[in-house]
């Protein structure tokens, strides 16, 4: 399928105020800050971030709201869809309900594949709860049990002593792009990449942060509203990595088929051949108690949270798929 489609540029007011962006300061719940979300789902080919080790430079003034360009992320394929400012990112990823983490678990000499896990995460600042996610950059929290590989590795003797090197992707579909050849079919998308590296959190009031931050970052206000703190043996089985982001990228495809003049002009192929584009969001359905809930109807925070999320997806995936190419 080839990768015609539109550039930003277009659907900026579209794309604002859609998607929820988690803000720190907000009790790690849902904001109503807007926000800018856009990505890619053609996608980054990139070499592992390992592979680098010099420092990127640091960001000109111009580019103070954006994470610094480095080879390893600089968007070549499509540039006019690429954005590398901290609102866009960070809105990506913290709309993803799976990221996508890549490591090398061992040295390339004894196994040279990479692993790819599925995983949950939100970004924040520990540092500083109230930064603006849309100025400001910000960190990543991912967790697992402390027993696993990746729980593991950043605390090994072989890891570098800024961490561990990882790249992170999180991918959203918004829709099927039909054009009147195969060769022009595509989708709409959003998406980032993000290359950084992963350390251990041994911070026991940071812990909490990230274990708040990636609970309510699945569902919003989940956290305060089940039994928590976590117990000492919850707490120890459970390990929180922090990335820190050294480049990211992200990319968007919205809009309808960009078919080529020839096609348009040949009645024998309009006539004949459906084009268009199916709309996709991710639906949540209608919640299930479990054999112990004892609550006798589904809380209000959770419904309004199934609610709005299912209208906010299809409002955006409907919209994105109206736009007209530029």
């Amino acid at each position: 399928m080839h990768a015609r489609g539109h550039s930003l540029k277009g659907p900026v007011s579209i794309l604002s105020a859609r998607l929820r962006l988690t803000h720190p300061a907000r009790s790690c719940g849902l904001s109503s800050r807007p926000a800018l979300a856009v990505g890619l789902f053609h996608f980054h080919r990139s070499q592992p971030s390992h592979f680098f080790h010099a420092s990127p430079p640091p960001p000109s003034p111009a580019s103070m709201s954006e994470y610094p360009k480095h080879a390893r992320s600089t968007v070549h394929r499509y540039r006019p869809r690429a954005s590398y400012d901290f609102s866009t990112i960070h809105a990506v990823v913290n709309s993803s309900p799976i990221l996508h983490v890549s490591f090398l678990p061992s040295d390339p000499a004894d196994d040279p594949f990479p692993t790819i896990l599925p995983m949950i995460g939100q970004m924040g600042s520990f540092s500083d709860p109230s930064a603006d996610p849309a100025s400001e950059p910000l960190d990543l929290y991912i967790h697992g049990h402390a027993a696993s590989r990746l729980m593991r590795l950043p605390s090994s003797q072989s890891t570098p002593p800024e961490g561990l090197p990882v790249c992170i992707a999180a991918t959203i579909l918004d829709g099927i792009v039909l054009a009147l050849t195969p060769f022009n079919h595509s989708c709409n998308y959003r998406s980032a990449v993000i290359h950084g590296y992963a350390t251990p959190v041994t911070d026991e009031e940071e812990r909490l942060f990230g274990m708040r931050l990636i609970t309510n970052g699945l569902v919003p206000d989940r956290w305060e509203n089940s039994r928590v703190p976590p117990t000492q043996g919850e707490a120890q089985s459970t390990q929180i990595l922090k990335i820190t982001v050294e480049s990211a990228s992200a990319k968007v495809r919205v809009g309808g088929p960009g078919n080529i003049r020839k096609d348009v002009m040949d009645a024998g192929v309009t006539g004949r051949v459906w084009t268009g584009v199916v709309p996709v969001w991710e639906t949540l359905g209608e919640l299930q108690e479990g054999e112990d809930n004892k609550v006798g109807k589904v809380p209000e925070y959770l419904e309004q949270w199934r609610e709005g999320k299912n209208r906010m997806g299809k409002q955006y995936s409907y919209e994105v798929a109206r736009n007209e190419k530029e």
